[in-house]
């Protein structure tokens, strides 16, 4: 087989979309021991996920809606790839011509192109791996699971933070309320309540996560709670986060960089799905529950928007109680107390 000594990942996508691209780079570099592997990815918060992993040597913005907007801001960015000296492309953005121009950076090269399954339902993490057809490896050589590999710092921030509310030795549940599209999102009524049952009736503690733009659902949950939870929506960052996420004993959330984020550190989660279809972005791995109620006439759907005259009917349809049920028994079934010290 040709030997490769530098690889480029372009990857300019969302934090579930980052992490579920770790088994390529642990097929990479068992295949490749020797070649040293840089990613691509679309903004500083995005690259952040790989600050700490091992198997990356170098990580790249390529912000194509502002800093790289302009012309000159993009051939910049060629420059800095051409000097790469770059041997494997692995695209995982065929349809951004962008894309294309900052991988010719790198020609001549061997080039592997991401092909997005059609007609069939595969999972992600799955449909990626298959990109790696080229190089003799296929997706059943390779072990599935996310990772994500935090630093000391963000460890100790999460200890910090646990410690000061009075979390240690108890059992904690976080809530992502939030999504990409509201067609994602349980409502904040719901989560509410559940926040509620977890305080009342199984003692736990309850922190509430998320990210940009998400502050209003967070709030919204907080008002509508008897007992007021942590609020860290907007207040960690990326590897902050994870953090929480690997303290935290179980996630109740919707199809989001989140859920993804706590499979990649060990965190079981409660994976709440309407339109979109779990077997392609659901939570990776042993553990999870998925709560889906497939019944209904127009699931799955891919549409950006709801055209049920029942509106998101799929998550109204998730009750309170059976989510409920779901993290108690998970949550006995691991006796996860230990967990949060």
């Amino acid at each position: 087989m040709q030997r490769f000594n530098n690889i480029l990942i372009i990857k300019p996508g969302a934090m579930g979309d980052l992490l579920q691209m770790t088994p390529v780079l642990r097929a990479l570099k068992r295949k490749l021991p020797e070649a040293r592997i840089s990613i691509l990815a679309g903004s500083a918060p995005s690259v952040d996920l790989f600050r700490h992993h091992p198997l990356v040597h170098e990580t790249i913005v390529f912000d194509k809606g502002r800093e790289h907007r302009s012309l000159s801001a993009l051939l910049g960015l060629w420059q800095r790839l051409r000097g790469g000296h770059y041997d494997l492309v692995l695209n995982f953005q065929r349809s951004n011509l962008k894309a294309w121009f900052l991988a010719s950076a790198a020609f001549p090269c061997r080039v592997l192109v991401y092909n997005k399954a059609r007609g069939r339902t595969v999972h992600a993490v799955v449909n990626h791996l298959e990109t790696l057809g080229g190089l003799g490896i296929a997706p059943s050589d390779v072990e599935q699971r996310l990772e994500l590999f935090l630093g000391g710092e963000e460890v100790q921030h999460a200890q910090e933070l646990f410690r000061l509310n009075g979390f240690a030795g108890r059992t904690v549940v976080a809530l992502n309320p939030g999504a990409s599209n509201l067609i994602k999102c349980w409502s904040t009524r719901q989560f509410a309540a559940l926040g509620d049952r977890l305080m009342d009736e199984l003692g736990a503690e309850v922190v509430v996560v998320g990210g940009g733009g998400e502050r209003e659902l967070a709030q919204d949950i907080c008002a509508r709670m008897r007992h007021k939870p942590l609020n860290l929506v907007e207040k960690t960052s990326m590897l902050q986060l994870g953090a929480v996420l690997a303290r935290c004993a179980l996630l109740v959330s919707g199809d989001t960089g989140p859920l993804h984020m706590a499979t990649a550190v060990g965190t079981p989660v409660v994976a709440l799905f309407g339109a979109i279809e779990p077997r392609r972005t659901g939570p990776v791995g042993e553990g999870h529950r998925v709560i889906r109620h497939a019944e209904i006439e127009c699931v799955p759907c891919n549409a950006r928007k709801c055209g049920n005259p029942h509106y998101l009917e799929c998550m109204e349809k998730i009750s309170v109680d059976e989510v409920f049920s779901a993290v108690s028994q998970m949550l006995a079934e691991r006796k996860t107390g230990g967990l949060n010290q």
